[in-house]
This record gives C-alpha cells, structure tokens and sequence, in this order.
C-alpha cells in the first residue's frame, strides 16, 4: 500500500536558473544536482492538493488542501540507471498534522501557514493563484492561462521540470531519505499571464534573497493527475 495517495491539481511552476553553488549544502548525500542543459533550476510551485489518503484512510480535515513550496533538482545513479529526483527546501501547508508527519519520518522542511487559493476561468482563459501569509503578509503566486490542455514536448524545459518521480531529503552529511513519486506524464496550459508577490528571504531564507531580484526564466502551468508517495528508503554513503 502506498503511503499517500492523493490528486496533485493546477500546478504553478515559477523556474529561476541559479548558480548551482548556492545549492551545495542542500545535496542529499548519494545524489548530484540535475542539471538540464547546463542550467540548474530552483522552482516555486503552488498547486492543490485534493482527495488526500494517508495509508488509504482519508484523514478529516486533510482531505483538500493548498501547497506552495520551493524546490532544485538531483539526480542519483542506481543500478545502472539515473534516478531524477527533487529536494525541497521547504513546503508550505495550512495543515499541521501533515507537517508533523511529513517532518518526522520523511526529515522534509514542512511549514504550517494560513494558505488560501482561488481558481477562475472565463470565455477565454483560466486562472490560478496560490498565497499563504507569513510574519503577517500575504505573499501569492498567481498565473493566467489558455483554458485549452496541450500536451508537453518531449525533451522540453517542461518535461525536465515535470518528470522526476523521486524525492530526497538531507538528514545527515552522510544519510539520506529517498521516496518514489508515481503519476502518469502531465498536460500543459499555455501561460498568458504571471504575479509573482513573494519576500524569499522571509519565506525561505536569506540564501534564496536574491530570488527577489530575480525574473523568473520560464512559468507553466499544468493540470496535475492521481499520485502516490511510497514509503521512505534510508541511503548511507
């Protein structure tokens, strides 16, 4: 049985390419940064979480729910395959119960904030915007888009973006925790429109500051699917 089951919906991806050092001492052990043509990314997302299962039991009051969270990209070798994987630096939830569960035996950086979320659609377009309140401020990722689905590229930024089925966390200098994410390959909107009103340094530290300076490299936008989060595997190195 998996360890969650859940739907993952209107997922708002805001990519950034970074220096790759600022990312070094956030790389679980066993693993290397994914970097997709000589680019390494940090990405904001903000998406919801629907129909959540928690070892097949719906929980109350955890059962729909927003997320926002910020996130890089690692890949780790094993049995001669690449495994292509992400590593959050923190996710935002309004929920405590999943940050305590989430926190103690996967080692993830869960934060329990006020969250609030509005989805709109009109003749034309659709919308989505994501905010969570933190030290008294609303910080929102918003993103317009083509009502249409299309599928994503093969071999595209979307793709790379989309397509990493594992999560790793950092728990020691030596030990990592490493969990399979299965979900069939997403569809895409065409994005017409972004908002972006965040502090990061308030959010997720003085490290990713910059990050306010910074205009995003590329915003999608896809619909999400049915997922699962499998049970957690120790890695030591």
């Amino acid at each position: 049985m998996s360890f969650l089951n859940a739907e993952w919906r209107k997922l708002a991806f805001a990519n950034y390419v970074i220096d790759p050092n600022i990312l070094t001492k956030y790389v679980p052990p066993g693993t290397e940064l994914d970097i997709w043509e000589g680019k390494c990314y940090v990405s904001l997302i903000g998406f919801m979480f629907k129909n959540v299962r928690l070892l097949g039991v719906k929980v109350p009051f955890h059962v729909n729910f927003e997320e926002v969270n910020l996130r890089f990209y690692v890949k780790r070798f094993e049995n001669n395959t690449w495994k292509r994987g992400v590593v959050f630096i923190k996710e935002i939830v309004p929920k405590p119960a999943l940050t305590f569960v989430a926190n103690t035996l996967y080692k993830e950086h869960y934060e329990t904030l006020p969250m609030r979320h509005e989805w709109k659609e009109n003749a034309t377009n659709r919308s989505v915007d994501y905010q969570w309140k933190k030290n008294g401020l609303w910080h929102s990722f918003k993103v317009t888009a083509d009502l249409a689905s299309t599928e994503i590229p093969t071999n595209s930024e979307t793709e790379f973006i989309t397509e990493h089925y594992w999560g790793y966390a950092k728990v020691s200098d030596t030990t990592s925790n490493e969990y399979e994410v299965t979900h069939p390959k997403w569809r895409q909107y065409t994005v017409i429109d972004s908002e972006i009103k965040v502090d990061f340094k308030a959010v997720y530290g003085a490290d990713f500051e910059f990050l306010n300076d910074l205009e995003p490299t590329s915003i999608m936008l896809a619909e999400g699917s049915e997922i699962t989060v499998e049970g957690k595997k120790t890695i030591k190195v």
